[in-house]
């Protein structure tokens, strides 16, 4: 009996001097940057990931006899205009593309802070067994990213933000129960520890990334109907067509027509079987600027504003020699370059 009283006081002893001295450290070793690559701000939302690195050690006298059990909360700051929901990256002319990191692969939960209740940091759980020691153990959480479609006011370039790294940005906050024979459970939250915690340490900053190309997509060009036009064809007849498309904001253009499908030379002509009737386009309502194909010649010249646009096609049969009675058509190819 003396012996046993002995070493229950020896134990007893040893377990005070375990809470003075053992530590469990936890941080975020590395967070990569979070990189979308290019953006059709016309198109289809855009999907990436990136990957945050963690690592906690537990070092204690008896850290052989003893497990620890860790509840963290990991932090991605908001944007350089303090705002979590939707988050920007910006590009030289000041222009703003929203884009979101999200905890889970649906991307339906935004990844926020713990300081804020709305949108919470990401909580994860992670125990060190018994023998180990003094050993580091790693994990790695998937931030999901996501640039929502139709950002029509982008304009070409290239956009980037930081996350900054500071203890109201990106950062860990964790709580811990060490245990005897790793026999407990970790702590209910990241901030009520049970026999540690809540400690905060600072994470990496994140770098966010993406591009914006030029591009055009022509939607439709109306008929130019010169409608019933007497034969003898004495006197000019005019009439309009609409050429609409749709160009990355901010994005120069060149909207060029081909001289159509019976052409003599570079002159345009409308056919019925062998019979011809000569026309032409023009960029101007005067009907002075002959608009044709060659670039930074007699092109029709825009800026796109991310939105449709439109040009107006002036189109003229002159006076000529009379033609017989008959529809004559012809085909003009549109080409937009940019």
């Amino acid at each position: 009996m003396k012996w046993l009283a002995l070493l229950l006081i020896t134990l007893a002893a040893l377990c005070g001097s375990r809470r003075a001295e053992a530590t469990t450290t936890c941080t975020v070793t590395s967070i990569t940057n979070v990189a979308f690559g290019t953006v059709d701000p016309t198109g289809s939302f855009v999907d990436t990931t990136a990957t945050l690195n963690y690592s906690c050690t537990y070092n204690g006298l008896l850290g052989a006899l003893y497990g620890t059990y860790v509840t963290a909360c990991a932090s991605l700051g908001a944007d350089d205009l303090g705002n979590l929901s939707p988050r920007t990256m910006i590009d030289p002319s000041g222009d703003r593309m929203q884009y979101q990191l999200y905890k889970d692969s649906t991307r339906t939960t935004a990844w926020g802070t713990v300081a804020n209740a709305t949108y919470t940091a990401r909580t994860f759980n992670m125990s060190i067994g018994i023998l180990s020691n003094g050993a580091a153990v790693s994990g790695n959480l998937t931030i999901y990213g996501r640039v929502p479609a139709l950002q029509s006011n982008l304009s070409p370039g290239s956009y980037a933000a930081t996350l900054a790294s500071a203890l109201t940005s990106n950062a860990l906050t964790y709580s811990y129960n060490e245990a005897l024979l790793s026999l407990g459970v970790a702590p209910t939250t990241c901030q009520a520890g049970g026999t540690g915690g809540p400690i905060t340490v600072t994470a990496p900053s994140v770098g966010i990334t993406a591009s914006v190309s030029a591009k055009c997509t022509v939607g439709t060009a109306t008929d130019l109907d010169f409608g019933s036009v007497s034969g003898l064809l004495k006197t000019a007849t005019d009439k309009t067509s609409l050429v609409r498309m749709t160009c990355t904001n901010r994005a120069a253009y060149q909207v060029g027509l081909d001289n159509g499908q019976n052409a003599l030379g570079t002159t345009r002509r409308m056919s019925s079987g062998s019979g011809f009737v000569t026309y032409d386009l023009y960029r101007d309502s005067q009907r002075t600027l002959h608009w044709g194909s060659t670039l930074n010649t007699d092109t029709a010249t825009g800026t796109g504003s991310g939105s449709e646009q439109t040009m107006t096609v002036y189109g003229r049969v002159p006076a000529q020699a009379a033609a017989r009675a008959a529809i004559y058509s012809d085909i003009i190819m549109v080409t937009v370059t940019y």
